[in-house]
């Protein structure tokens, strides 16, 4: 998925992911605020979700159009 797609996925009906770990994520004062303003408009979806869906297409977008495509390609999701 690409990152311009999130806003019509966030509108979708939720479905449930399986998330296999857990990571600590401190973002700075602005980009938290962004982040909260999203859950606000997609009110379906967690601020968790929508970070989630963030990083996601950020490395469907490394996948597809950088020289780690090749390495990030062959990794086990």
């Amino acid at each position: 998925m690409k990152v311009t797609e999130l806003p019509k996925h966030w509108e979708s009906k939720p479905e449930p992911v399986e998330r296999a770990h857990d990571y600590n994520l401190r973002l700075p004062l602005e980009d938290a605020a962004r982040v909260a303003a999203l859950a606000e408009l997609y009110p379906d979806r967690s601020e968790s979700d929508i970070l989630n869906d963030m990083i996601s297409a950020a490395l469907d977008d490394l996948v597809r159009q950088t020289p780690l495509k090749d390495k990030l390609a062959n990794k086990d999701k």
